[in-house]
């Protein structure tokens, strides 16, 4: 692999893990938790270290600026996260009740 592959797949990495750290703040943001959506979109993987990893570095909802609802279900979409973009609309739809 050359450096511009390395360079390529880091900065991916990257980005999905700022993909995780936008969902999990954004279901601190609205008292929702984060593993259990993940489980209800993918119930066939166990847990997931890169969403522990970023739960850890949430802030509270009062400190935490705000994420839209579109933002986020763009930025799933962006890396192919149908499932939990189907969950996240889900408890979108319960929040407007």
């Amino acid at each position: 692999m050359n450096d511009k592959d390395k360079q390529i797949i880091d900065n991916y990495l990257r980005d999905e893990q700022m993909m995780i750290l936008i969902f999990a703040q954004w279901c601190v943001n609205h008292d929702l938790d984060p593993n259990q959506l993940y489980k209800r979109a993918y119930p066939q993987q166990s847990s997931n270290a890169a969403l522990e990893e970023a739960l850890a570095n949430t802030v509270s909802k009062e400190e935490s600026e705000c994420i839209t609802d579109e933002t986020l279900l763009t930025v799933l979409s962006v890396f192919g996260n149908e499932e939990l973009a189907f969950i996240v609309t889900e408890e979108i739809k319960k929040l407007k009740i």
